[in-house]
């Protein structure tokens, strides 16, 4: 007995699904992948990121989208769902649904600990070829600690690491600022 090779998907049959369906999936190569839900630290965190990064970008040609803006990575083809984006400048989107953007300049991710290999690994792999991106940022869900990514050359990206509530990491490519006493309000963090 043969097993039946898995049909794959087009991107546009995934699109179709995924803009009808009551959950969301990243897409990569003809699968498609269901994503969890978050925790509710998680989620906190994702909530105080975007308004700190909202409330900084007032009157500057920046907008800050939440974890429901697909973002495809365009050279490899993955659809994905990061907790926070930034576009600076005209945002590019795939096509009329205007839910698909094309040219973050930042992308933030919360790790979780279902997650965290992924983001930290093959997910950066797909981010890095985006042209756009400037900075990546990773977050830690039970303590205070964020790093930054920032694009210096096509394959040169420079880490910085902040640590503790009374650290702020400075976000270079946007020009703001992130306080983790901020990011990190009404958040129980595990102790050392």
């Amino acid at each position: 007995m043969s097993l039946q090779p898995k049909p794959r998907l087009t991107p546009e049959d995934y699109l179709a699904l995924e803009r009808s369906a009551d959950f969301k999936s990243e897409y990569f190569d003809g699968e498609i992948f269901a994503m969890t839900g978050a925790s509710e630290p998680h989620n906190t965190i994702v909530a105080n990121t975007l308004s700190e990064i909202r409330q900084q970008l007032k009157k500057r040609p920046c907008k800050v989208y939440a974890n429901d803006m697909r973002v495809k990575v365009d050279p490899t083809g993955l659809y994905t769902y990061p907790d926070v984006v930034v576009v600076c400048g005209k945002a590019r989107l795939e096509d009329a649904h205007l839910d698909t953007l094309l040219n973050p300049t930042l992308i933030v991710e919360v790790l979780s600990d279902s997650t965290e290999a992924y983001d930290r690994g093959r997910k950066f792999e797909h981010y890095r070829k985006l042209e756009s991106l400037a900075e990546y940022v990773l977050i830690a869900q039970h303590q205070p600690h964020v790093e930054s990514y920032r694009r210096q050359t096509d394959h040169h990206w420079l880490l910085t690491e902040c640590s503790g509530l009374d650290g702020a990491l400075r976000l270079e490519s946007i020009d703001c600022e992130l306080a983790l006493a901020e990011i990190y309000d009404k958040v129980e963090l595990q102790s050392a």
